[in-house]
């Protein structure tokens, strides 16, 4: 297990163990409360995550057992949010790790114990896929502080479990607990906290045993064809088809399974 360098703040630890990065939020005093320096520590970890050939997928996490994280620090609220241009400038600076986990290439999840909310939730919504322990809780508040939910964090939302499930979470700023979570589909599986870790890192084995180019283009394509017709790159979709087709590790899958062999990937 490899820790990163640097992050500028002891709120964010990363490291990675047998190709997956663990991006872990580390203020369990707060609840893991996402403020400016957690959101700049992780954005820099998610960007070393992204230029290691050797991270294949990337698991967002929360230090303790009673948070993933709760939300932005509301702490900071009065000092660098206290009205609209407050606002717009702190959203940029604190808003880059939601994007940098959005535009992620590789896999990502969102392994989730205990308060999941607003901005956290955001961050989930953001992931490629959520599991969670059975003692998770998820809401939206900003109807309790007369805000209103980011529209890119209120669309990663709404693209998960559509309208009626999303305005009755923000409308009525109520928990939602692990098992309605899963019914309206905000995460993929639920899970006795005792046996999330293991199930997450279960999972991450697989997608680090199957071929880089072939996540990335599957993601890249599911992620384009989520956006309106005519905003999608054209010939995208047949483009990542053919790079694949073209690859030297589609050469050597084909050789792996006649061989009856794990296949060694080189992600080109």
């Amino acid at each position: 297990m490899a820790k990163l360098g640097d992050l500028g703040t002891d709120k964010v630890l990363a490291e990675v163990d047998q190709g997956i990065g663990w991006l872990t939020f580390n203020n369990p005093a707060k609840h893991n409360a996402l403020g400016l320096e957690m959101s700049q520590g992780a954005t820099k970890a998610l960007e070393a995550f992204a230029a290691d050939p050797a991270v294949r997928a990337v698991v967002l996490t929360g230090a303790g057992e009673k948070a993933f994280v709760s939300g932005a620090d509301i702490s900071e609220f009065a000092q660098r949010r206290a009205n609209s241009a407050q606002a717009a400038e702190y959203d940029s600076k604190t808003g880059g790790v939601h994007r940098a986990v959005r535009v992620f290439e590789k896999p990502t999840l969102a392994m989730i114990r205990g308060y999941c909310m607003g901005g956290g939730l955001a961050l989930a919504a953001a992931c490629d896929l959520r599991f969670c322990s059975e003692d998770s809780q998820f809401a939206i508040p900003a109807a309790r502080l007369s805000i209103v939910y980011r529209g890119d964090f209120l669309r990663w939302v709404l693209e998960l479990i559509g309208p009626s499930h999303t305005k009755d979470i923000v409308f009525s700023a109520r928990r939602v607990k692990a098992d309605e979570a899963l019914r309206m589909g905000l995460v993929n599986r639920v899970l006795p906290a005792a046996e999330l870790e293991t199930a997450v890192r279960e999972y991450c084995a697989r997608l680090v045993d199957n071929a880089p180019l072939s996540l990335r283009g599957t993601k890249l394509g599911v992620d384009t064809l989520m956006q309106d017709p005519a905003d999608r790159e054209p010939g995208l979709l047949d483009r990542i088809t053919a790079e694949c087709f073209d690859s030297a590790d589609f050469k050597e899958g084909r050789q792996a399974f006649m061989e009856k062999r794990r296949p060694v990937w080189q992600g080109k």
